[in-house]
């Protein structure tokens, strides 16, 4: 393939020609451009998670945030959520994802670079799978720098399994305890609120204490 003139790359202003550069150069240039093609979407999706937690498009005209991001961003609300996600997911488990290079005989870990699909996929796994499972999905896409859709396609079979391993007994049962907890929980709450702020008559808490009761013993 010809070109019309030399290559040269833009950076702070600056146009400077791979012609002048050495191999080593060039190597470290495309390596860094590589991190900056990874990590780019995570500028956007830091702004419109500021937008979307602080309902900044309120100021902006707009009633819901899939308008804005619509009309003003020109991505749908799917896209746009997978973007809050996936950074929001990064914030808080990023840490946890360094790991150490094991074809090396050293002790440093690197932050990993991560495309959008790639933390999509970890995020998902953390949700969905238990620890080994989500540390099988971590080590294929962080140490071993398998494809997203791989790794997608071997997530989904991973779901899969485990969902055909439930027991529907026991997930229904496990669903109704954490209902009933729920429930006693927000009960307790207002039962302490009518004592405290006398918002309603002293009976109304001693019925309320009568039903925690009851509901106690129909517990499993």
């Amino acid at each position: 393939m010809q070109l019309n003139g030399p290559l040269t790359i833009s950076s702070q202003n600056q146009n400077t020609s791979l012609t002048n550069m050495n191999p080593a150069e060039v190597r470290d240039l495309v390596q860094k451009a590589t991190l900056d093609f990874k990590n780019s979407w995570r500028n956007l999706a830091q702004a419109l998670f500021t937008v979307f937690t602080d309902k900044l498009y309120r100021n902006w005209g707009y009633d819901k945030f899939d308008q804005y991001t619509e009309k003003e961003v020109h991505i749908r609300k799917h896209t746009a959520m997978k973007l809050i996600r996936s950074y929001a997911f990064l914030e808080k488990e990023e840490e946890s994802l360094y790991i150490a290079d094991e074809t090396e005989d050293k002790s440093s870990t690197d932050r990993p670079s991560l495309t959008l699909e790639a933390a999509d996929i970890l995020r998902k796994a953390k949700r969905s799978l238990d620890d080994d499972g989500y540390k099988q999905v971590k080590k294929d896409i962080i140490h071993r720098g398998k494809e997203s859709r791989e790794v997608k396609k071997d997530l989904t079979a991973l779901i899969m399994k485990r969902r055909k391993d439930i027991n529907p007994e026991e997930e229904r049962t496990k669903h109704r305890k954490i209902t009933i907890n729920r429930f006693l929980g927000l009960l307790r709450s207002f039962k302490n609120e009518i004592e405290v702020l006398k918002i309603l008559p002293d009976t109304i808490a001693k019925e309320i204490e009568q039903l925690l009761k009851s509901i106690q013993k129909h517990e499993v």
